[in-house]
This record gives C-alpha cells, sequence and structure tokens, in this order.
C-alpha cells in the first residue's frame, strides 16, 4: 500500500480582523494562511488553525483590516524617486508651497542639501499654479531670482508643464527665434517671442530630460529603489512604469531586477517610439523576471486638463495666457501617427496603454483601435485609456464594444476639483471627471490610480476619491458618479490585475493566489465615507514576506 507524505504546517496565519477577500464567492473570511508564498487556506478560524505546526508564526490583526495588495493601475515608479530627491514644491496637504516665495525659498534650502549640492540641475516637483497666489506659474525672473549661474527647472504636480531660469533656457537654445516643438509650447513674454520660462508638454519633457543627463546609474538605480519603498509604504505589491522613454532608463530598470532588488512586481511599458527598437521577444513578456517584465506599449496622446493642455472637443472654460476663446487643448501625435502605432501593437499582440485626458484624444484613440480591431480581430487585446477624465457617455459605450478598459486618475476630484469648476470645465463637465459609475451602469471593469510622481502613491486617497468625490473646498463634485467602497477597492486589486491579464494569480485572497497583502488600520468597506482617506498601511507583504515597514532589498 502506498505510503502518503503528511501535508507540511502552514508558515502563517492571518486572523482576528476584518479580512476582505474581494471574491465574490467569499467575500469574508475568519482566517488566511500561507505556505510558500501562496494563499493556503480562506475559511473558518478553525479550520485554518488545523493547518498549523511548529513553526507557523501567527498574526493576530487586532480588529484591523486585511486586503490584498494593492495593484498600481498607472504611475511611473522611475519618477517617483525623482520626486522624492528633488525639492518638495507639493501645496497642502503634501506640501506647504502655497505662493512664490514659499517656493523660492524651498528651492534656496534644497540647494544646500547633499542632493542638492551633487545635482547638476536645481530642480523642485510638485508646484500647482492653481494653489499658488495669483494662480501664475513661476517665471524665470522668479527663479532667476534663486539662482543665475546654475539652471534651475520646477516641474508642475501635473508633470506635463513647469518652469526655467534663464540659464536653462540658454542651455536649452529656447530664444526668441526657437519655434515651439512638436507637441509642445514655450509660452513667451507678453507682446514679445521672448521666452517667459514656462514649457508645456514635449518642450518641458527636453528639460527635463537634461536636468537628469548628468546621472549615474548608481544615482538612477537609488531613485528606483525611493520609489520603491514609497509604493510598499502605501500597500502597493505590484507597480508600473507608465512610459519609459529611452533604452537607457529600460536597461537600469533590468540592471535593478538583475541584481535581484525588487521587492514588488514591476511592469514596463515602454513608449511606443522605444518599443519599435525592441525584439518582439522582449514587448508583452507573461512571466516576470527577477519581479520584472514589459507588459506592452504606452502612447501619449495629449497633456493635461489642471494644466489646460489637454485636447478636448469644446473650448475650455477659460484659457491661457495669449490663447484665443476658441482654445481647445492640442493632440500630442497626428491621427496617422496614432493609427499606426495601435495596429503596429495590435499586429504583434502588444497590449496598449494610451494616455487620454481630452475626450478628443479619447476620440483619438477610440478610431484607432476601431482600426486595428477590424484589421488583426484580436481576442483579448485589453488595451487600456489612461486618465480617461473627460470620457463622454457615448465614449464609454465605444469602451465597452472595444474592450478597453478605462482607467481613471480619480484623485483629480479632490485635487483639482475646483480649479475643474471655477476655471478650467465649468460646473457640468467637470462633474463627470473620472465617471466612474456611468462605467460601472455598463457592466465595465475599469481601475483607479494615482499617477505617482503627479500624486502621492495613495492607496487611501484612491480610494477616498472614488466614495466621496470631495474636492479641496469641501465640495461634492459630480455625486451622481461615486460609487460603493467595495467598488473602489476592486479597482485598486482584482480589476487592476485583471487589466495587468493577473487575475489568477493576484487581486484577491483566494486559495492558490499569491499571498500578496496589505494590513490597513480599519476596513475601507465598514468606516464612515469620510474616514477612508485617514487609514493608514500597517503592513505590506509581497509573497508571503513583509516588505514594509521591514528595510526593503533583503536577499529573496
Amino acid at each position: 500500500m502506498a505510503s502518503t507524505s503528511p501535508v507540511r504546517a502552514v508558515d502563517t496565519i492571518y486572523f482576528g480582523g476584518d479580512i476582505v477577500t474581494v471574491d465574490d464567492t467569499r467575500p469574508t473570511a475568519e482566517a488566511v494562511s500561507v505556505r510558500d508564498g501562496r494563499i493556503a487556506a480562506v475559511g473558518d478560524l478553525r479550520e485554518v488553525l488545523a493547518q498549523a505546526g511548529d513553526g507557523t508564526r501567527f498574526v493576530d490583526l487586532k480588529g484591523r483590516a486585511l486586503l490584498p495588495g494593492f495593484v498600481d493601475a498607472h504611475s511611473h515608479l522611475s519618477l517617483i524617486g525623482f520626486q522624492a530627491g528633488a525639492a518638495n514644491l507639493l501645496p497642502a496637504p503634501d506640501g506647504e508651497v502655497n505662493d512664490i516665495p514659499a517656493l523660492q525659498a524651498r528651492l534656496e534650502a534644497w540647494k544646500t542639501t547633499e542632493t542638492g549640492r551633487r545635482w547638476d540641475w536645481i530642480v523642485g516637483f510638485g508646484y500647482d499654479d492653481a494653489q499658488l497666489a495669483g494662480a501664475q506659474h513661476p517665471t524665470r525672473d522668479d527663479l532667476d531670482a534663486v539662482d543665475t549661474d546654475r539652471p534651475v527647472l520646477v516641474i508642475h504636480q501635473s508633470s506635463h508643464l513647469g518652469s526655467v531660469n534663464s540659464k536653462a533656457l540658454e542651455l536649452l537654445k529656447y530664444d526668441a527665434d526657437s519655434e515651439d516643438p512638436a507637441g509642445g509650447v514655450i509660452r513667451r513674454r507678453p507682446g514679445s517671442r521672448e521666452p517667459n520660462g514656462v514649457l508645456e508638454e514635449s518642450a518641458l519633457f527636453n528639460a527635463w530630460g537634461h536636468s537628469a543627463a548628468g546621472f549615474g546609474d548608481e544615482d538612477r538605480i537609488s531613485l528606483i529603489l525611493l520609489g520603491q519603498r514609497a509604493m510598499a509604504s502605501f500597500g502597493f505589491t505590484t507597480a508600473q512604469d507608465g512610459r519609459v522613454m529611452t533604452a537607457k532608463d529600460l536597461e537600469v530598470l533590468e540592471t535593478v531586477a538583475g541584481r535581484r532588488l525588487f521587492d514588488i512586481d514591476v511592469v514596463v511599458y515602454p513608449d511606443a517610439s522605444l518599443a519599435a527598437e525592441l525584439k518582439d521577444a522582449e514587448v508583452s513578456v507573461p512571466e516576470y523576471r527577477d519581479r520584472l517584465r514589459i507588459g506592452g506599449v504606452k502612447l501619449g496622446l495629449d497633456g493635461s486638463p489642471q494644466g489646460r493642455t489637454a485636447w478636448l472637443t469644446r473650448p475650455y472654460l477659460t484659457q491661457p495666457d495669449g490663447e484665443s476663446a476658441d482654445y481647445r487643448g492640442y493632440p500630442a501625435l497626428t491621427d496617422a501617427e496614432v493609427v499606426a502605432a495601435v495596429g503596429d501593437a495590435y499586429a504583434k499582440g502588444r497590449q496598449v496603454l494610451a494616455h487620454t485626458n481630452g475626450d478628443a484624444a479619447i476620440d483619438q484613440f477610440l478610431m484607432a483601435v476601431r482600426q486595428a480591431t477590424a484589421r488583426h480581430r484580436p481576442i483579448d487585446p485589453r488595451p487600456v485609456a489612461i486618465h480617461a477624465q473627460t470620457a463622454r457617455e457615448d465614449q464609454l459605450d465605444a469602451m465597452r464594444e472595444l474592450g478597453i478598459i478605462p482607467s481613471f486618475f480619480s484623485m483629480h476630484t479632490f485635487y483639482w476639483g475646483d480649479w475643474y469648476r471655477d476655471t478650467v470645465l465649468g460646473e457640468e463637465r467637470a462633474a463627470r471627471i473620472s465617471p466612474a459609475a456611468s462605467a460601472l451602469r455598463r457592466n465595465m471593469i475599469y481601475t483607479s490610480h494615482h499617477d505617482a510622481p503627479v500624486a502621492l502613491p495613495s492607496s487611501a486617497a484612491i480610494l477616498s476619491s472614488q466614495v466621496t468625490r470631495v474636492t479641496r473646498s469641501g465640495h461634492v463634485l459630480g455625486e451622481e458618479q461615486r460609487v460603493s467602497a467595495l467598488d473602489a477597492v476592486k479597482s485598486t486589486t482584482i480589476h487592476a490585475a485583471h487589466q495587468y491579464f493577473e487575475e489568477a494569480v493576484k487581486g484577491s485572497i483566494a486559495v492558490g493566489k499569491l499571498a500578496d497583502l496589505v494590513i490597513l488600520s480599519a476596513n475601507p468597506l465598514t468606516v464612515p465615507a469620510e474616514e477612508i482617506k485617514d487609514i493608514r498601511v500597517v503592513e505590506t507583504v509581497k509573497e508571503g514576506r513583509t516588505i514594509h515597514p521591514e528595510p526593503l532589498g533583503r536577499p529573496r
């Protein structure tokens, strides 16, 4: 008679709190066990405790909540560390810069730090003209007051606009004779062609690239690890690097992976121009190699609504200085370029993520996807409309038809809701930004993201913004677009895992799935809606191993 080996005891058992499984077949449980980095059991406390042995670790939640680890639907991991290294120019509640003198003071203080002395450029990140006194961008003159010998760059919180001083303009060769680069704008002094220092879109990206040109590989690696630490501290066990522009950037990410320094999974989306240079086998790789994989390609079709560079079908409520009353923003790429890029991705079986803030940009993406679908008949491409801020009802119908997943930047309701209502879009259009409830009424899967470094990678803010839609001033922006706390949780767990084709192994607490878990100070499904924003991440667990608050980078 054949003998059977006894089942080895589980490694860890969680109990004593609210367990939110995000599994519709078993929404709650009394206990969860983990063995070899995967969920071994989900169920009654007595049944799960029967799996314990001498080496089992018991984690008493003490009334706190256990959820699946959060899955980042869209951010820029490499830039999160850049934000952490630069001077913090964020306004309240995330910073203290609400006027130009405060901005200048923060830059002056940063110059004396170790990083400020080491970097070639003086760099600040996160100012918001909507929150600065006078609602104006800092100009070259404001930044010349900080330094005239070193180039100065300050980046708008949207990451789509910024400003530089005269020294930086000189290095960039931006002067009165310079034409605006394709897909960008060099703003000018009133009544002149002389640059005033403010740069939009591709004009800014050029400056940003120059500011980082002096970074060595070890500097870049340190910034990526800073970004990883931030993500883990907010409960994320999977992160995205959402638009890698150069082969060097990709090489550095692969170096981090090769050194086995990633403690979270990272999915990379090279810009379509970079992806065209890669071998087919290197793009849309389903397997992680040392926690890194390439998920597909990224396109940027327009700019930022809060910066009034997003591409709309109707004019902005108010226009940036020097623009006509019919100003609607502008595209980043031509129709032909978008059709070619999406068609190429579909032909090669690559997932496409497209930055589409304005409804005109969404129309452009829908057109390209429709053509690619008709030509290539893909089975399950899961294209993603990143941000989809101003998606109309008819556009959601088209997304549903074409299988496009809208990934909303729902935190805009808090950060820029008042600005949208009063300056950018007006009450009617502002009330329907990030129309999650409209997507749910169509039985669509949608995701929600933080787009760090545009905002801090706060999981609580993602949830709160969807449930309350409360702005900085306390105004409820589009009450009819509020969703339940459970739907909000799904948007950054199981639905985000679906966006990555990883729903079979992530996004819910179910037997056999990866033990990617987060312990929260309170259950977002049961606390009053207005308290969700105050929920803290107590512990983050990746495949059974605590990665926050313990130091990252331990041998795996």
